[in-house]
């Protein structure tokens, strides 16, 4: 795999620095394929990072440390929570699950762009702590597709599937709240769109900042005639 490529900026000692790397928050109802997107963008763009979150559930077979999550007992997931250390966190299923600044920290100050697949609720938060974040909400094509993709997971009875549906009408509600929608209809095409996304939004003029400047003191730098 390449290795990460990222916007120059000339520090003191005239050696490129990478920039801080995009945030990307990812949002979408349970069964739209949010993974399935995720993974296809993923092996298609080496600079693009998954955050490794903090939870106090103990480790599944074949997980490890510091890959899939960062492993904590309560009481250290509650002193982070009060030290303010986690940029979203929230409860689910009788555990504790968070996204720590450090980890967003060490990612961008690498220059990766971060994509985190996060619910309604977490991506809020998180858009406050960092405003930059860029927000794409996954939307299926209709309600009755979406219906058909959890049946078929065949992961829930009547009753859930009905709690499921009816989040995922609440979540879709707030879909207006993101800078923008892809619709899931068809997957390679999702992925591409999703690819186009974040192509335009490494090319915004105030993340090009660092190498107009470069070319401005280049200019100034060239003998006068």
């Amino acid at each position: 795999m390449s290795k990460p490529r990222t916007s120059p900026e000339v520090g003191a000692d005239g050696v490129a620095e990478p920039q801080p790397g995009l945030l990307i928050v990812m949002t979408g109802p349970s069964g739209v394929g949010k993974s399935t997107v995720l993974r296809g963008l993923l092996g298609s763009d080496a600079r693009l990072a998954l955050s490794v979150s903090h939870t106090t559930r103990p480790p599944r077979p074949g997980e490890r440390e510091g890959v899939d999550y960062y492993y904590v007992d309560d009481d250290t997931f509650g002193a982070m929570v009060a030290a303010e250390a986690f940029a979203e966190w929230a409860p689910v299923h009788a555990r504790r699950y968070g996204t720590s600044k450090a980890e967003i920290a060490r990612l961008r100050a690498a220059g990766r762009d971060i994509v985190l697949d996060i619910d309604v609720q977490g991506a809020e938060q998180l858009r406050s702590v960092y405003p930059d974040a860029v927000s794409i909400f996954i939307l299926p094509p209709s309600i009755t597709a979406l219906e058909a993709r959890l049946r078929g997971r065949k992961t829930e009875d009547e009753a859930q599937l009905a709690i499921r549906l009816a989040r995922s009408e609440a979540e879709i509600a707030c879909a207006g709240t993101y800078q923008y929608l892809i619709v899931n209809d068809d997957v390679a095409q999702a992925v591409a769109d999703f690819a186009a996304i974040i192509r335009a939004e490494r090319r915004r003029c105030h993340r090009q900042l660092p190498l107009m400047e470069r070319l401005l003191r280049e200019t100034e730098q060239r003998p006068k005639p």
